[in-house]
């Protein structure tokens, strides 16, 4: 015979209190990424529509450390450690919507970081491949990804100049940091028609948005905007040291 045993009141009201809270507070985020879209993306001209729905549904304050939570969805970039940082929510949809990328299409990302835009690639494109070469993001980064995509996203370590040559080729590739000059190994790693998009400048100072794409063996360069972000390390930064 199974016995009963009685709650206390003062349990039962604290479960229900824990309850309404978090139900509270995931409103609050909800509420916030409704305005983040609104007021910092359609307003300032992104139309695509699954890259809109991406930006809606993906929880970035997941991906900031917890005491950043609050700002999660304000209209900048946030540090997220190791010095780097997750960047503006409206250059995550920029540079998703340059890529014209449909649900068939494989997608390489240099640099992890957070692995927020991982996660926006992930509800736009068929199968996204992100490359990180710091191990404590890359270890941060991967437990969430693969708790949210275990099916198409896959992580790697290491120096994402070179790539993920067993994977390629890709119909896009992201770079999300600065690097002053197109990486060899990468254009080559794209499909005929491919697009590369990257913030290409001087790593330390203010860079260009462009989207390359690769026809008949050539590439053509369109500049999209002045960008600011972290340097690509590794190879990138010693090569001819």
């Amino acid at each position: 015979m199974m016995r009963s045993f009685p709650i206390s009141l003062p349990v039962v009201i604290a479960v229900f209190a824990a309850a309404f809270a978090s139900a509270q507070e995931a409103d609050r985020h909800l509420a916030g990424r409704l305005e983040m879209v609104r007021g910092q993306i359609e307003d300032r001209g992104i139309s695509d529509n699954r890259v809109l729905e991406a930006m809606r549904k993906v929880p970035r304050h997941l991906f900031v450390p917890e005491n950043l939570r609050s700002r999660a969805y304000n209209d900048g970039p946030l540090p997220i450690g190791e010095g780097q940082t997750i960047s503006q929510p409206y250059i995550v949809a920029l540079m998703t919507q340059s890529l014209g990328l449909t649900p068939a299409d494989s997608v390489l990302e240099i640099g992890t970081g957070s692995g927020y835009q991982a996660a926006v690639l992930a509800e736009v494109a068929g199968q996204v491949f992100t490359v990180e070469i710091k191990e404590a993001l890359h270890h941060r980064s991967n437990r969430i990804l693969h708790s949210r995509y275990p099916e198409n996203v896959h992580t790697r370590l290491g120096d994402g100049y070179y790539g993920w040559q067993q994977q390629a080729p890709f119909d896009a590739i992201m770079i999300t940091a600065a690097v002053d000059h197109i990486p060899p190994p990468l254009i080559g790693q794209l499909k005929e028609g491919g697009r590369l998009i990257l913030p290409l400048g001087n790593p330390f100072s203010y860079q260009n948005l462009v989207l390359v794409t690769r026809q008949n063996d050539e590439t053509t360069v369109k500049q999209i905007t002045g960008v600011l972000f972290v340097p690509l390390t590794g190879f990138a930064l010693t090569r001819g040291k």
